[in-house]
């Protein structure tokens, strides 16, 4: 069973999602309900101690009084997409890499474009900073498949963009 919340935030809907012990997604829109209609695995419940803490976690970081997350959490994904997530949370608030500097840290220099579906494919946007990362030409380039306005807003939150 998974447990969610829904929360209103200044970049739109967040989905967050979780099972009894760990943080598992953020979402943008509730695809997930629809897909899973038949199953009934998905459980609204905004008490839920972990959706709770990662609702007040998420907006203590929209008022700009947080600029890490503390929450447990759970990823599942390829080697490689578990070697790029844990170099996204690297960086740190306030601060932007290009997808070179990434494939660079990770030692697969030429890996920039399978940085980008990692990316795109990050189950923990926000918590793991994906909006961070940024074209080699400092343009704001794919978030979340086509939301570049939520990394402008995230990055501006944070103080990178006036």
């Amino acid at each position: 069973m998974y447990y969610y919340t829904r929360m209103n935030t200044e970049i739109g809907e967040i989905y967050i999602i979780c099972d009894d012990e760990y943080l598992m997604r953020i979402d943008f829109n509730d695809d997930f309900l629809k897909i899973d209609s038949k199953h009934h695995r998905y459980k609204h419940d905004p008490d839920h101690p972990i959706c709770k803490l990662v609702a007040n976690q998420m907006n203590e970081y929209f008022q700009g009084r947080r600029s890490t997350f503390a929450v447990p959490y759970k990823m599942t994904g390829t080697d490689f997409q578990m070697e790029v997530w844990k170099a996204l949370g690297n960086i740190s608030y306030g601060e932007v890499k290009c997808y070179q500097d990434i494939a660079r840290e990770i030692n697969r220099p030429l890996a920039v474009r399978a940085i980008g579906q990692a990316n795109r494919r990050n189950p923990l946007p926000i918590v793991i900073p994906c909006h961070r990362v940024i074209g080699k030409n400092k343009e704001l380039v794919g978030y979340a498949g086509d939301k570049i306005d939520m990394k402008e807003q995230l990055l501006k939150l944070e103080g990178v963009l006036a």
